[in-house]
């Protein structure tokens, strides 16, 4: 049964009931001061009960705070943009029709009291963001799709809008984040916190070496034009101030400026300032962005999180009683590259192993390491280099993997689309990049021109590759965590989320479940459990493993 809300004037909100062929069965209003016990009384009787809404983050952070969860939702507006864009629905009414209300997202109420949601503006008399009129269009888009493609959409749905949930329940639960063992690992590695628009001692101390080594007037290692006027009247010859090119000179500076970079990355990301802004009553609360970036991954609004640093992963630590599991899926973007292309030389060489160590024995190439440099290459596009040798060799020993990312590069090169394994599609180039290839395949072409033109192709090139592999790794990853979350939330039985185990982070492919200590064993057969289903969603009986260490740890940084 699917439940259509949406919020009306005077505080209320409107619940349209669809019965099994979305026929309209039933509507009533709800009003604010009741709708997180009609939503909890109605999850009770009809667990199966799908809730309709334009916006997980709007909708759901209030129902959380009120104490109700929720078992599955359709996020509209996350399922317009990929309707929207996806071949699979391109001829549909929704695909074709103008720009409208459901492509701009409406902005979360960034209030934490239980009543934001209904702060914010209703659309006049239903509005232009109707809810059902969007449900109907989504689901003629679907429809309209071939067979494969409808059921491959339909999980890519379920999955995008199950996302929207755990990224709510995370930054609703947080990350557990000791302060003042952040503020030790500071202390240790940077000194003492300093005052107010000054270094800390240790990157003073460090700054004080490269000044002497250079023997120059002090300068600001921040600003790059000073940094590399320092450098090149030392006489080093650096071109930039990027580390991987620092490194490659015999200097006495060198050394402590790149302990200084180093040291100044951690003190500007998450110093002292980060831990003041980000960090309350023992969580880390940052805003999950799901499908935030183009190919299906996610991003983060604010502090960081799916930047952290190993560094302070030490301040990252369970409560008294509790433990973190977290695990990690192997290889992940090789493997989903096995499946995608129904390479089964690939899929022996990862079955029940490293994959790399898989790929040596296999005789595809010599060392780990160079397993491991060569399928980047291939995923990525490096066409020279250490990868742009071993390319052929993997190419002998993969031909349909290899194959497989090298014609989705050449249509990228064409200027046309490809589509993860279910179904989210890649964009098309700008307007400028159609206008110079086209101009190159002129008559007034000149060879700079077709010089540029190529090279533009080839980088679009590169992204279409990397698309494919990248966003059915990134569905894969959302299935894992789907099924998981069911997993806990039966385990739970009723109590409360952030009293059970819970999922506190996600990072690609890396998740943590925060766990109490006496469930922890048994949350971590239910991670690799969950990985093992989300290949049989996806890719059905392909003979590929997609295997997940778990470990139970009592602090972040423990886990690797």
């Amino acid at each position: 049964m699917h439940l259509v809300v949406r919020r009306l004037p005077d505080r209320r909100v409107s619940v349209s009931r669809l019965d099994d062929t979305d026929g309209l069965s039933g509507a009533e209003t709800v009003d604010a001061h009741d709708w997180a016990a009609f939503v909890a009384r109605t999850e009770r009787a009809e667990p199966s009960t799908r809730w309709v809404w334009d916006d997980t983050a709007i909708w759901y952070p209030e129902l959380l705070r009120a104490g109700v969860r929720v078992g599955r939702c359709i996020d509209l507006r996350l399922c317009h943009a990929i309707l929207r864009s996806s071949v699979a629905t391109a001829s549909s009414a929704l695909a074709t029709a103008r720009p409208g209300p459901w492509d701009v997202p409406v902005a979360a109420p960034r209030d934490t009291d239980v009543g934001a949601l209904f702060a914010l503006d209703a659309e006049p008399g239903g509005g232009e963001r109707d809810p059902l009129a969007e449900f109907a269009a989504q689901r003629a888009a679907v429809a309209g799709a071939t067979p494969d493609a409808r059921s491959r959409l339909s999980l890519l749905i379920a999955a995008e809008s199950a996302g929207a949930l755990i990224a709510a329940e995370m930054t609703f639960a947080g990350l557990p984040w000791d302060a003042e063992r952040h503020d030790a690992v500071l202390t240790e590695l940077l000194g003492p916190r300093p005052a107010p628009g000054a270094r800390p001692s240790r990157m003073q101390e460090a700054l004080a070496e490269v000044v002497t080594a250079l023997d120059v007037t002090p300068f600001s290692p921040e600003s790059p034009g000073e940094l590399l006027r320092a450098l090149q009247s030392a006489g080093i010859p650096a071109t930039s101030t990027r580390s991987w090119e620092l490194k490659q000179f015999d200097h006495p500076a060198i050394a402590p400026l790149l302990h200084y970079k180093k040291m100044a990355r951690l003190f500007t990301a998450n110093g002292w300032n980060w831990l003041d802004q980000w960090v309350e009553d023992g969580r880390f609360r940052p805003t999950y962005v799901p499908g935030g970036v183009v190919t299906g991954r996610w991003a983060s609004d604010g502090g960081g999180a799916l930047q952290l640093p190993h560094q302070v992963r030490r301040a990252v630590v369970p409560d008294d009683g509790w433990s973190f599991v977290v695990a990690d899926a192997a290889q992940l973007e090789p493997r989903i590259l096995a499946a995608l292309s129904g390479d089964a030389a690939m899929a022996a060489a990862a079955r029940g192993v490293d994959l790399y160590d898989g790929m040596v024995t296999a005789g595809a190439v010599d060392t780990r390491a160079h397993a491991k440099v060569a399928m980047l290459g291939a995923m990525y596009g490096a066409t020279t280099g250490e990868s742009g040798l071993l390319l052929p060799r993997l190419a002998r020993a993969y031909p349909r993997a290899i194959g497989f990312v090298e014609a989705a590069a050449r249509a990228g090169e064409r200027g046309e689309r490809v589509s993860t394994r279910l179904g989210r599609s890649s964009p098309v180039p700008g307007r400028g990049w159609r206008e110079l290839q086209e101009l190159a395949a002129g008559d007034a072409a000149t060879e700079a021109i077709g010089r540029r033109a190529r090279t533009e192709a080839r980088n679009w090139g590169r992204f279409t590759r990397n698309f494919v592999v990248q966003g059915s790794a990134a569905e894969w990853a959302l299935c894992w965590m789907a099924s998981l979350r069911t997993r806990l939330t039966q385990l739970a039985d009723g109590t409360p989320l952030t009293e059970s185990a819970h999922l506190v982070f996600f990072l690609h492919d890396e998740i943590v479940v925060h766990s109490p200590i006496e469930q922890a064993d048994r949350v971590a057969r239910l991670v690799t459990e969950s990985a093992a289903e989300a290949g049989r969603l996806i890719f059905g009986d392909a003979p590929v493993d997609f295997p997940v260490t778990a470990a139970v740890v009592s602090s972040y940084d423990q886990a690797k």
